[in-house]
């Protein structure tokens, strides 16, 4: 199942360019206006929510956080039932994909002191209750600075941090303490009563909606005296607590933590809200982090870039390190962007036999599963700290921020150093449109900007040298049956058509699409994981990949023989279908003897902004 929208260019992986938008600031911003009334200076149509979902959602007495600039009412439509079943099932696949994921959500201070916060807490609180686990990183600059300058105090910054004075940390307990106790406030209440009462269990209409827990989750230390600069009371990541934040999460709780952290000798420390986020993120093998803003991040011509790979958002980033101080730091912090493996601690000495792992009991994403990365120069992981998957999160901030000069390229930086480190998805999303939250991530298209780390990771078209790799996988499903013998010239002279995934020099999957012009389908074939990697989802994203290569080829539906592995297929949306459906030239080469069952699927048009030209 893939998420997300746009595509963002045809060119090849080698040369891809994605321009980036960057604004003076959102108030000078005139080429992006969505149509989106909790937001009156935004007018255009592009953000608008589309499609079923967005009239669904009016429909299927949802929160309507639209009336005006924040307010919160609950607004009665009729129900058409119809729709509200079909919307469900649905919705179905996304519920099951995210129950259980923990998602690291930063909230920027804009956000929080703006009138959007309370329907993006429901949302919250509503995603909580269907299983996923949420860590809340409150963002606090712009309410530390509000502070300061109404006790006439001035903010000072330099690069990514603030200067934290007395006053500052003063100002920035006060921001916390607020905000803390806004958001415990705001996600105690449960469903309106008036709406379950009639399924008759009351014992549970006065508990609390979401139990929030908050405290001394990381060590800090203090950022010290930094090229003449003395930073005060500003401090950096030492580290971070796992254990006890995945106590609290299994136990339940939304974990709230704050940008507060507390040195050895008791100290309070004002930190950086994004390197808290980050390096928690990392720390705990987090698999979203969603960084929710006050605006969306656009290509030059004014549209929502929809999705990034790493290397693209890597390479956004680098080309602004001579203008950018935060893209400059992100270069420092990861080098030339290369990722050796190290072996990670033997989790094999337990008395049951089976692996443990020290986050949230999956396994490391990176590699093959059996290796956790490092950068080139060792900066954000085993770095002797006490952590093993590392703790040093990214920081941005500081007038380059709150300027706008380089748009949101330090959220874009921040959003690459997390996937570099094994976060597999981050969401950057406009916290001004309603429902961003719930759009994105139950919309197969999404409503922000998405940055992945692992779409089709290592997947492309065949070459000649592939011939050995792909003769050796496919050669145990022909001789069992489930695959069409083929000799080394057909293979070879099909080979073009051919897609691979490999790993570590070594070809571990396989597909082939046969596209039929004319009569705009294609056939899926040859679809192989080698016998070690099975169960990885290898399969899912060879099939992914071909969907996506099919649509771009003008394809318009997917067909396929087969006499073993209907379930398979039919689970992935495939459908049984007559022999007559299947394009003319196809049928007489037909192996009628084999009596091979005929499925066919509709591509839906993809607005994912995930091409597999760019990959």
């Amino acid at each position: 199942m893939m998420e997300r929208g746009a595509l963002l260019g045809s060119a090849s992986s080698s040369n891809f360019h994605v321009p980036l938008q960057f604004r003076q600031t959102r108030r000078e911003s005139s080429s992006f206006r969505p149509n989106n009334k909790l937001n009156p200076r935004f007018s255009s149509p592009c953000f608008k929510p589309v499609g079923s979902l967005s009239s669904l959602a009016a429909k299927c007495n949802m929160y309507d956080y639209a009336a005006n600039a924040g307010s919160d009412v609950e607004a009665e439509h009729p129900v058409d039932d119809k729709e509200f079943v079909r919307w469900f099932r649905e919705a179905w696949p996304y519920l099951w994909a995210h129950r259980g994921c923990t998602f690291v959500v930063v909230i920027s201070g804009e956000v929080i002191s703006g009138p959007y916060c309370d329907p993006i807490l429901k949302d919250i609180a509503f995603l909580h209750h269907l299983g996923i686990r949420f860590v809340l990183v409150p963002g606090t600059q712009e309410q530390i600075d509000q502070l300061l300058s109404e006790r006439g105090r001035e903010a000072t910054y330099v690069g990514r941090y603030r200067v934290t004075d007395a006053a500052s940390l003063q100002a920035a307990k006060e921001a916390a303490g607020a905000i803390s106790v806004m958001l415990e406030a705001k996600l105690s209440p449960g469903p309106s009563i008036c709406n379950i009462r009639r399924h008759g269990d009351s014992s549970r209409l006065h508990d609390i909606g979401v139990r929030v827990d908050t405290g001394n989750f990381f060590a800090a230390k203090r950022r010290g005296v930094v090229d003449g600069v003395d930073f005060g009371a500003t401090g950096e990541m030492k580290k971070i607590d796992v254990d006890r934040i995945c106590e609290r999460l299994d136990g339940g709780s939304v974990v709230l933590l704050r940008n507060l952290g507390h040195s050895s000798s008791g100290e309070v420390l004002n930190c950086n809200t994004y390197e808290v986020a980050t390096a928690c993120a990392l720390a705990i093998g987090a698999d979203k982090l969603i960084c929710i803003m006050d605006g969306p991040i656009l290509d030059e011509s004014g549209h929502l870039i929809r999705f990034l790979t790493l290397q693209e958002a890597d390479m956004l980033v680098r080309k602004r390190a001579q203008q950018s101080d935060i893209a400059a730091n992100y270069v420092k912090a990861v080098g030339d962007g290369s990722i050796t493996y190290h072996e990670p601690p033997n989790n094999n000495n337990n008395t049951n036999g089976k692996d443990t792992y020290p986050h949230n009991g999956r396994p490391p994403f990176w590699g093959n599963r059996n290796h956790t990365p490092i950068f080139q120069n060792g900066v954000g992981f085993e770095n002797g700290n006490g952590l093993w998957s590392g703790e040093q999160g990214f920081a941005i901030g500081g007038e380059e921020r709150l300027s706008r000069l380089n748009g949101y390229l330090s959220e874009l930086a921040a959003a690459a150093f997390v996937c570099r480190g094994g976060v597999k998805r981050v969401h950057l999303l406009d916290g001004t449109i309603s429902g961003v939250l719930l759009l994105e991530l139950f919309k197969r298209d999404g409503m922000g900007t998405m940055v992945a780390s692992d779409v089709y990771e290592g997947t492309r078209d065949a070459k000649v040298d592939d011939l050995a790799g792909i003769r050796h996988i496919i050669k145990p499903l022909e001789e069992s049956g489930i695959l069409v013998r083929r000799t080394d010239e057909e293979l070879l002279r099909a080979l073009e058509s051919f897609v691979v995934v490999e790993r570590e020099g070594q070809i571990i999957a396989c597909a082939a699409l046969f596209p039929f012009f004319e009569d705009k389908c294609g056939e899926v074939a040859a679809i192989a994981v080698a016998s070690d990697c099975r169960g990885q989802g290898q399969g899912d994203k060879l099939l992914d990949y071909i969907e996506k290569k099919a649509s771009s080829l003008g394809l318009e539906k997917l067909f396929l023989l087969t006499t073993r592995t209907a379930d398979w297929f039919v689970r992935r949306g495939f459908q049984e279908c007559s022999i007559e459906v299947i394009p003319e030239t196809r049928r007489q080469r037909i192996n009628l003897s084999r009596k091979s069952k005929y499925y066919m699927k509709k591509l839906l048009p993809d607005r994912s902004g995930i091409s597999v030209l760019r990959i």
